[in-house]
């Protein structure tokens, strides 16, 4: 018990130190965002190329739009608390050791999926703001960074497939699966489909709420696990998010934009690392429901020439209906908790 009273000491003050970290880098960051205007364009165009009139509406109804890129804050802070600890741990101190959370087992590849993810995210949101983007949204093409992911969630199965020697997925209640080569093919398609994920990032304090609660589902299922360093990066990632939250929630300061790609590939290397992938879609039910929205109204539009949702993803639906911001924003908060309950409590079951 004193083992593992220290380990959630460790795991809390780390997620605290985060929090404080990502609220004072923020003057910083925010003024590099303002100074080099990188401003929320109005979305005029859907990815299929058609027109998006309550989108716009919602996105061109403020005069003055918060820049995107806040998601900086998020893996910068991720980043200097890893390898601060880590060479403080060098010096010997056994705090600095205990609270040390870089290890090559369990925190090596989620920081590599961080930091790769949120990179290729800022360089897109870098080409959206200086109008060198061509696709729909500005920034990189669609077809480009579903290959940059597609790359990414490559290096991470081979990784886990032939460096880790992973060949089974965990079954709650029935224990684990072979499933041998497939598990490749799974890692990709899992890392694109919670990559797509991304689109939940369009209301002032949505993103950060949602993604809080799923990696503190995973922080829970590492922990009961034993494995503390992975449950303390979840940690750190949950107070960087709570830092940008509270400069995210209504009036915006910034918005995450593309830079949520490094959350995505991290989430999914986490969700392998705890044998947890299997629950994926239930923790991260909004994310699931975002994408299918969106892929039932693209499908609906092409096919039946009509829409299903007023507009796509869901939580523009709602906005639509004429729900305020914050009525969206805070009861998506509340699914994402109960769904993150829920497949915590399965994932225990085994």
């Amino acid at each position: 018990m004193p083992n593992l009273a220290a380990d959630i000491i460790k795991i809390f003050i780390l997620g605290a130190l985060s929090a404080g970290l990502s609220i004072l880098l923020t003057p910083a960051i925010t003024h590099f965002l303002y100074k080099y205007k990188f401003w929320e364009p109005v979305r005029k165009k859907a990815i299929d190329g058609g027109e998006t009139p309550i989108t716009s509406k919602f996105y061109g109804r403020a005069e003055h739009r918060p820049p995107r890129g806040g998601g900086l804050l998020i893996w910068i802070t991720c980043v200097i608390l890893a390898f601060v600890f880590f060479l403080l741990s060098k010096t010997g101190i056994p705090l600095f050791e205990k609270l040390n959370f870089l290890s090559r087992d369990q925190t090596w590849l989620p920081l590599f999926a961080l930091v790769a993810g949120s990179i290729l995210g800022f360089i897109d949101d870098v080409l959206a703001v200086t109008s060198l983007g061509k696709y729909a949204g500005g920034g990189l093409s669609l077809k480009r960074r579903l290959f940059f992911v597609f790359l990414i969630g490559l290096i991470g199965a081979w990784w886990f497939y032939f460096k880790l020697d992973w060949r089974t997925i965990h079954i709650p209640g029935n224990g684990d699966f072979y499933i041998g080569p497939l598990y490749i093919l799974l890692f990709v398609i899992v890392n694109m489909a919670v990559y797509s994920g991304g689109v939940i990032d369009g209301l002032d304090g949505l993103s950060g709420g949602v993604f809080s609660s799923i990696f503190g589902a995973f922080a829970i299922i590492a922990l009961w696990r034993g494995q503390i360093n992975l449950a303390s990066f979840c940690a750190v990632i949950i107070g960087s998010l709570l830092g940008f939250l509270w400069f995210n929630i209504p009036p915006a300061r910034f918005v995450m934009g593309e830079t949520i790609l490094g959350l995505g590939t991290t989430l999914t290397v986490i969700a392998f690392l705890t044998d947890s992938v299997l629950v994926l879609p239930i923790i991260a039910f909004l994310l699931v429901v975002e994408v299918l929205s969106d892929i039932i109204q693209i499908s609906s539009k092409k096919f039946r020439k009509k829409k299903v949702f007023l507009a796509a993803p869901i939580h523009h639906h709602f906005q639509g209906l004429g729900w305020p911001d914050y009525k969206v924003t805070m009861r998506f908060w509340i699914v994402g908790v109960v769904c993150a309950i829920i497949g915590v409590a399965i994932r225990l079951l085994g």
